[in-house]
């Protein structure tokens, strides 16, 4: 395989993942396997294009939101609360990821590259993902849809965006989607927006980070750049689609599918790849 075809295949990989809750850090460890292992920098540039590509759909909403701050007296509600209140609680939850991120760093965790605890996780998370939605359900029967955004569940997305960083597999826009569902938001949509606008702040910072550490110790050098620019842009336009189709799908469609196939894959990873 060319590496051209190899790094066209792992933008598409991120594109397809990062927002679909199955773990896009879990599969791109996966997919090197076959694929060869990428620089950081790469890494760095097929995330970005996967937020671009957030940034591009929630466009009108960041402008509300913006704008909000601006105009506050023509600010419409978001999914039933003030624009300006559901802001402060997204700057909330991308704080508190921040903090415990820092914390997480200066400890010297570093992501693990073996198969198994990806494989576990990707299990683990699935039935995560069912008990979360279905105790969703129950309270959306009782107590009606409820798509506003408390301070617990802003605290609470934001110490999960952490946890997905330290278990690869967990899979971001699952844990953060689910704690929502888990902790008082019953409407599927509005819990699913919030996990993927605190997102793209978080994958922001992130990203500028490693890309500084990268600049840093030189790796800016020797770097293939047209395999890089074509792994971004068939990120950044997968990614864009799959967002699209999950939000449409999640309307009428429960998220069950993604556990099944979260349990299918790791299964057949314990079972068929090599532990390292």
């Amino acid at each position: 395989m060319t590496d051209f075809l190899a790094a066209l295949l792992l933008g598409i990989i991120e594109g397809i993942t990062e927002f679909l809750p199955i773990s896009s850090t879990g599969h791109l460890l996966i997919a090197e396997r076959w694929l060869g292992h990428r620089s950081d920098l790469f890494n760095i540039a097929i995330q970005a294009g996967a937020i671009l590509a957030v940034v591009l759909i929630y466009r009108e909403r960041l402008w509300q939101l913006a704008d909000s701050f601006l105009h506050p007296g023509k600010a419409q509600p978001v999914h039933g609360q003030p624009p300006r209140d559901y802001a402060i609680k997204l700057a909330v939850a991308f704080g508190v990821t921040a903090v415990l991120g820092v914390i997480v760093k200066k400890l010297g965790f570093e992501l693990p590259e073996e198969v198994a605890p990806v494989a576990w996780a990707l299990v683990i998370g699935a039935v995560w993902m069912v008990v979360a939605e279905q105790l969703a359900a129950k309270r959306a029967l009782t107590l009606g849809e409820r798509a506003t955004i408390t301070w617990t569940v802003a605290i609470l997305v934001g110490v999960a965006q952490v946890v997905a960083g330290v278990f690869p597999g967990t899979s971001r826009s699952a844990s953060t989607i689910f704690v929502a569902l888990l902790f008082g938001v019953t409407d599927r949509k509005a819990a699913t927006e919030f996990a993927f606008l605190v997102g793209i702040p978080t994958m922001f910072a992130a990203t500028g980070y490693e890309l500084l550490d990268v600049a840093r110790d030189g790796g800016l050098a020797g770097e293939d750049w047209g395999s890089l620019a074509v792994a971004f842009v068939a990120s950044a336009l997968t990614a864009f689609a799959a967002v699209k189709w999950l939000l449409r799908y999640i309307q009428t469609h429960t998220f069950t599918v993604f556990a099944v196939y979260r349990v299918i894959l790791g299964v057949a990873l314990l079972l068929l790849v090599p532990a390292r």
